[in-house]
């Protein structure tokens, strides 16, 4: 039995028990300070240790001021740009996929159309990207409160029209706080219609929260009043890859990394400033076969290719392969094979193979000049986690041409600096939120948010670091 079908049996009482609608009237919407200040009366998750929060102190006392909340998300997203006529480059989603009521299951899931977006904004635009969050309600709530101090924020309106959020997605598991993070995000949302840009993670799937700690935390809070399923249901409108551009210059947003086998250059090329385009097939055999010579003259790497590139259409987020947006990762070193398989994750991408990706990706009116993503991250000390947190919670991947296990990291091999250009063909990853297990398993607590500042050309474009500390108590 496909082991989707099996979640979906094993996990029936639990979708079975929250209603499709909002159960009763809820909570009254607090406030934005009544929230912050809600949110931070609990206790971290690193003090809770995978339990949850006393119910007294639970900021949504019912799950129904969530699920009005999704209602509003769920308006917003078939009623707002995405409906739009001529919104879509190629065939658009079908009718499963707008009827919110009607398809709610989510293993298997009718719904489940994989997309991704362009969003071109005006230079001097900024935008305020965040990487895993991870149930931590705590760093996210510093930042917007920080945003509130700096005039960027009021309760949970962006202020100034030039300035958008970014989110790479994992927004729940291993912290007890998913519910109230995506309340959170989708108060943004829906306050901000087309400003906040949500990505889809790995971890933004049924497979993985009915593991890590979501679908639990959701029934410990409301019991059968938690509608898992509407939750669910709502990851369907987050695109996969986030394609950010202004003129011709363009960066891939992503959780996860390179996806092989897509061809996003006549979405690139549309008109319009807010476009989407479905995965729908991935040609990635094709793509070797057309281009042998992507992995240049590497045999190990053109062998790890052959044997896990397929031609597939996505089930789900991992069936009946991965998709590379939400899971495939990059390598740290420049001296690291160009394409290596990290058996029972994904691919690894070192610099060669996404060179020549982002080319063929590329066209000469729309380029792909960067990746900015998340999700590569471990709960204890390694290469990766180390050179994260010693250049402010995000790294530019092969800045060291030799592999190094030097757990001091050589002074002046990496960037540490506040604000840092944006190379042509760099891949970045951002750090993970720091009230979780890998912070308590790497000693850092800081949580790190990163201001991208839009030039008129892309050597103008800029990268501003920001760090708050989160205490541990």
């Amino acid at each position: 039995m496909p082991l989707q079908i099996r979640l979906f049996l094993l996990l029936l009482p639990l979708f079975l028990g929250g209603s499709l609608a909002a159960q009763g009237s809820g909570d009254a919407t607090p406030s934005f300070a009544e929230w912050h200040a809600a949110c931070l009366k609990l206790p971290k998750n690193r003090i809770l240790g995978g339990r949850l929060p006393p119910q007294g102190l639970l900021p949504l006392k019912r799950f129904a001021t969530l699920s009005a909340e999704l209602d509003r998300f769920f308006s917003l997203s078939t009623n707002g740009a995405m409906a739009a006529n001529l919104a879509w480059t190629g065939p658009g989603p079908t009718p499963q996929f707008w009827s919110v009521a009607g398809n709610r299951l989510p293993a298997p899931n009718p719904s489940f159309e994989p997309f991704v977006q362009k969003r071109l904004l005006p230079p001097g635009s900024k935008v305020l990207l965040q990487g895993d969050l991870h149930g931590d309600i705590h760093s996210l709530m510093a930042i917007l409160g920080r945003l509130q101090e700096s005039g960027f924020l009021n309760g949970f309106t962006l202020t100034n029209p030039s300035f958008h959020m970014a989110f790479l997605g994992d927004y729940t598991d291993r912290g007890v706080y998913g519910v109230e993070v995506i309340y959170t995000l989708l108060r943004l949302a829906t306050a901000n219609p087309g400003r906040i840009l949500l990505v889809r993670g790995n971890h933004e799937d049924v497979a993985l929260v009915s593991r890590y700690g979501f679908l639990a935390e959701g029934r410990g809070k409301y019991g059968p009043d938690f509608d898992a399923a509407k939750v669910l249901r709502a990851y369907d409108f987050l695109p996969v890859a986030l394609y950010l551009g202004s003129s011709t210059d363009f960066v891939q947003m992503c959780h996860g990394g390179m996806e092989p086998g897509f061809d996003p250059r006549s979405l690139l090329n549309s008109s319009g400033t807010n476009r989407f385009q479905l995965l729908g097939d991935l040609h990635q055999t094709e793509l070797v076969k057309s281009h042998p010579n992507w992995l240049l003259t590497d045999p190990i790497s053109a062998s790890a290719a052959g044997g896990l590139l397929h031609n597939f259409r996505p089930t789900a987020p991992t069936t009946p392969f991965v998709i590379g947006f939400m899971w495939n990762d990059f390598t740290v070193f420049g001296a690291e094979p160009a394409f290596a398989d990290n058996p029972g994750r994904a691919a690894v991408y070192g610099q060669p193979a996404v060179a020549h990706l982002l080319k063929t990706q590329s066209s000469s009116t729309a380029k792909i000049q960067a990746v900015i993503r998340a999700h590569q991250h471990a709960a204890a000390p390694n290469p990766l986690m180390r050179r994260l947190i010693a250049s402010r919670g995000i790294f530019r991947h092969w800045q060291e041409a030799k592999i190094s296990e030097d757990p001091s990291i050589a002074a002046g091999s990496i960037e540490t600096g506040l604000a840092r250009p944006l190379p042509e063909g760099s891949v970045w990853t951002l750090n993970v939120s720091p009230d979780s297990v890998y912070g308590q398993g790497n000693g850092f607590n800081f949580a790190t948010v990163i201001l991208l500042e839009i030039g008129p050309t892309f050597a103008d474009w800029r990268l501003k670091i920001d760090t708050v500390e989160i205490p541990g108590r």
